[in-house]
């Protein structure tokens, strides 16, 4: 089986067939980086050129990690220090890359559906790194695999996802291919973070963390963007950690252990307590390391298809 699709935009019309074969496919790679040498040849000859428009640590290193361990040659490219800077345009600056024969763009940009207009003016797979609040499906395939080796399955889970779900391109994916998949997804956060018609999603909405705790195997908490908190859409930092924020005390009333999850980066004793984020219960950094995994899979499966 292949990908239906040249390039991965995003998990919204993903069929399950198709997530099972990237999860799939990520089992091997996983093992792959568990070797003494971590370095396997499917790219090789292969160009990837990484587009990154919004400051990002994890996604970036990881993208890259994953394509240098498929021997790919790699072109990483700072907006900050390029013709961008001087008015030129996205799709000026794809296409010129473009012209020095790359195979695959990964791209971040701030604008919701760049990615897909940067499909329709190059002839590379595309890979959407995150757009705006749109999506961002590398995070969310690598959120179901860490769910998935941890539960066994992803069908039935009842997985909560906490936080800033309005602005969150992370809610999203995980929302989409969650769903999908099988999963029971629910939401929980301030009503002004929260978009009014998401439950035709098919998600469950919650106000209250100590409503939703008693019903979840998981929850995934979104980071805080302090620049919300500026804005109004919640009173202060101290207020949404009291009603909010996740700690030990709350997730200890549920009838089992949680499993605690995180895109990172974190605001410790804002969103998510510091001795929960780095308790037996989180698999936080097993997402990190998993992240690696699924970009390998997601770039094998679209760089080996033509």
């Amino acid at each position: 089986m292949k990908l239906k699709s040249r390039h991965l935009l995003g998990l919204d019309g993903m069929s399950r067939e198709e997530i099972t074969l990237i999860l799939d496919t990520a089992i091997s790679f996983r093992e792959i980086l568990d070797r003494p040498i971590k370095k396997v040849p499917p790219l090789q000859g292969k160009t990837v050129v990484n587009l990154f428009f919004e400051s990002s640590t994890r996604t970036r290193i990881s993208f890259e990690l994953a394509e240098r361990r498929l021997s790919a040659d790699v072109v990483s490219f700072s907006a900050a220090a390029s013709s961008v800077g001087k008015g030129e345009t996205l799709k000026d600056t794809a296409r010129n890359i473009e012209a020095m024969k790359i195979d695959m763009v990964v791209i971040r940009h701030a604008a919701a559906g760049s990615s897909h207009f940067l499909s329709r003016v190059v002839d590379a797979n595309v890979i959407n790194a995150g757009d705006g609040g749109h999506e961002h499906p590398t995070q969310g395939l690598l959120d179901m695999y860490t769910l998935r080796e941890k539960f066994g399955t992803l069908e039935g889970l009842r997985v909560c996802i906490v936080g800033d779900i309005t602005h969150s391109r992370v809610a999203r994916s995980n929302i989409f291919g969650l769903t999908t998949m099988g999963a029971h997804v629910s939401v929980c956060g301030p009503a002004t973070l929260i978009p009014r018609d998401l439950e035709q999603l098919g998600v469950t909405v919650y106000h209250k963390l100590e409503d939703v705790i008693p019903e979840i195997d998981a929850l995934n908490v979104l980071r805080i963007q302090l620049e919300r908190q500026k804005s109004g859409l919640f009173p202060s930092l101290r207020e949404y950690h009291r009603f909010f924020g996740v700690t030990k005390e709350k997730v200890s009333k549920g009838p089992k252990p949680i499993t605690i999850m995180h895109p990172g980066p974190i605001n410790r004793d804002v969103e998510l307590s510091a001795d929960l984020a780095d308790s037996e219960h989180s698999v936080i950094l097993q997402q990190v390391t998993n992240g690696v995994a699924i970009r390998m899979a997601v770039l094998y499966l679209l760089g080996t298809s033509t």
